[in-house]
């Protein structure tokens, strides 16, 4: 399947998914938006119900009822029209909002009704004789306190409303007063006392569990057309909008959506392919060895990252092409000259014209050990950098190590007047590694410092202190300072290249193999440590190895994993160093 199908799918099903979970999530929404409008809904009502029945409670009448329906039409949000059962008391927030009056919505009307009932006494139901006796009164007295609280209402006085045992609201002028202003709350008379008891008769002979009921129907028939009538409370108008979900925007949405993520999935295969399809170009003529093949990179996505990735990988196979070639020029160099005395020796001694003598034998042999050094210095760096030098590591003191090597070149360098010495370490400086590579690699160090000490100076071999710049986290360090004549910073940089020397005008003979650097960076490195180099021109040049300390043991019950070694190589005598200048 190719990479645009796959692209094309992947954002279909992308779009897809986006799709469905928009609608699920739209319809989650949609649904919890119903439910929280209905729940809403039933608390306006709830509040729009008890504001009203207090109204209508603490001043007897419906008079007044205008300012609290605007109260609650702001504070509800709602369009609210209430009627009583004969019609009057009609208002409308809308009306008294300024506006005129929409028509009403289709939701059934509220009833409120604010008519005490004696059923909602407190307490047990006392006996029927008992009930009628306690009921007389409040029956009587209603109407009348009822008119009452109407005259007070109407003068614009507020009521005092209080409650008798029956639960029935009992009206009383400011301080409890009987009158006040034009108002006076008058007795019953004579006959409605009569009235009242003649209407409980029937009462006193019922059964207990219908006297409750008896009477509160004489409390109805008596007191129902005194006081606020109930009122049909209407709410919403009929062009509110409500929350619906119409399947049409929704296709067509979901449509659109699907639409636009294929136009953009084509859009985005066009734009993606076009550079793949050069990076696959630049891939293959790269593979053909067109190493100078480089692609167009730029932006900051991923694309132009891998184009950045190729570019620089391009780079490194041309480098590294370059490096190989050059390393083979190096290589002819350094053994064309000497293989050509030899041969020309050799072939003077075989056309008679030189007679062979010991002396001249020992330097042909000298220069056959030279050239076996050479190619023993190439083989270490080639199986070094490729990882395949064989390592015995094991515990030891780095002490150790400085002390063979400056014993190893101390017959060499006193031949040529320079002093090797080994600075006293008061405590051991444990290292893991293998012991022979390590010398290795301090002897090519050792002996580069002795050939660029003139007669008369010194090598100094040392565990590193704090001041030579090693921290003890970061493991043991071993110092190899000269007093020579140092090398000049611009030429620092190359000092681990093959081949290279800090004295053009010394040969193989005075100069080393130009590899031995190289090979000690190398066997540093796979010891998990590097080499650093510090130098002043004239006052001489301090290497520094810096080795990992070595793991903490393992608990005696923890198991061994032998080290399995790579492919084995020739033999190295540790006494032979290798390395020159830059070596």
């Amino acid at each position: 399947m190719s990479f645009r199908v796959r692209l094309m799918a992947l954002l279909m099903l992308i779009a897809v998914a986006a799709t469905a979970a928009t609608a699920w999530l739209t319809l989650r929404q949609v649904s919890r938006q119903v439910q929280e409008s209905a729940e809403a809904d039933r608390a306006d009502i709830r509040v729009i119900d008890q504001r009203l029945r207090d109204h209508a409670v603490r001043h007897g009448t419906w008079d007044g009822v205008s300012n609290v329906l605007r109260s609650l039409a702001a504070e509800t949000g709602q369009r609210i029209r209430i009627q009583d059962e004969t019609g009057g008391h009609a208002l409308d927030s809308d009306a008294l909002a300024g506006r005129v009056p929409r028509p009403a919505g289709a939701a059934p009307p509220i009833l409120i009704d604010p008519r005490p009932r004696l059923t909602d006494r407190p307490g047990p139901v006392p006996v029927p004789r008992a009930l009628v006796k306690q009921s007389i009164g409040p029956i009587a007295a209603y109407p009348r306190s009822i008119a009452f609280a109407e005259c007070l209402a109407r003068s614009g006085i507020e009521p005092e409303v209080t409650r008798d045992d029956l639960g029935i609201p009992v009206y009383r002028g400011p301080g409890g007063s009987e009158q006040s202003g034009s108002c006076t709350l008058r007795e019953p008379s004579e006959g409605e006392w009569k009235a009242v008891i003649d209407a409980l008769q029937m009462c006193v002979e019922v059964p207990l569990d219908e006297a409750s009921a008896c009477v509160d129907r004489v409390f109805v028939t008596r007191t129902g057309t005194v006081g606020p009538q109930p009122l049909r409370v209407f709410l919403g108008a009929l062009d509110d909008a409500g929350l619906m979900v119409e399947r049409k925007p929704a296709v067509l949405a979901a449509l659109g959506v699907a639409g636009a993520a294929v136009l953009g999935a084509l859009l985005l295969s066009r734009a993606v392919l076009r550079p793949v399809k050069a990076l696959t170009a630049a891939a293959r003529s790269l593979g053909e060895g067109e190493l100078a093949q480089r692609v167009p990179a730029s932006g900051s996505d991923e694309i132009g990252e891998l184009g950045r990735s190729f570019n620089r990988m391009a780079d490194s196979l041309a480098a590294s092409e370059r490096r190989q070639q050059q390393l083979i020029g190096d290589i002819a160099h350094e053994l064309r000259t000497p293989l050509g005395n030899l041969r020309g020796y050799l072939e003077a001694i075989q056309d008679g014209f030189v007679e062979v003598t010991p002396e001249l034998l020992a330097s042909l042999h000298e220069e056959a050990l030279l050239q076996q050094r050479v190619v023993d210095d190439l083989q270490d760096l080639a199986l070094a950098e490729a990882g395949a030098l064989t390592y015995h590591r094991s515990d030891l003191d780095a002490r150790d190590l400085l002390t063979a090597c400056a014993t190893a070149h101390r017959a060499l360098a006193g031949e040529a007047g320079v002093a090797v010495e080994v600075a006293a370490h008061p405590v051991p400086a444990p290292v893991h590694g293998d012991p022979a590579r390590l010398r290795q690699a301090l002897s090519n160090l050792v002996g580069n410092a002795v050939r660029h000490t003139g007669r008369g100076g010194r090598v100094t071999l040392r565990v590193a202190r704090p001041a030579d710049g090693v921290d003890a986290a970061d493991g043991v360090g071993l110092v190899v300072r000269d007093t020579g004549s140092g090398i000049p910073p611009e030429q620092l940089p190359h000092l681990f290249d093959r081949f290279w020397r800090a004295d053009g005008a010394r040969g193989r003979t005075t100069g080393g193999s130009g590899l031995g650097l190289p090979i000690a960076r190398q066997i540093v490195a796979d010891h998990g440590g590097t080499i650093t180099v510090t130098s002043e021109v004239g006052r001489g040049t301090a290497f520094t190895v810096t080795l990992p300390a070595p793991p903490a043991p393992r608990p005696p019950h923890a198991s061994h994993t032998p080290h399995k070694p790579s492919t084995p190589t020739a033999p190295t005598a540790p006494t032979a160093p290798t390395g020159g200048d830059g070596s």
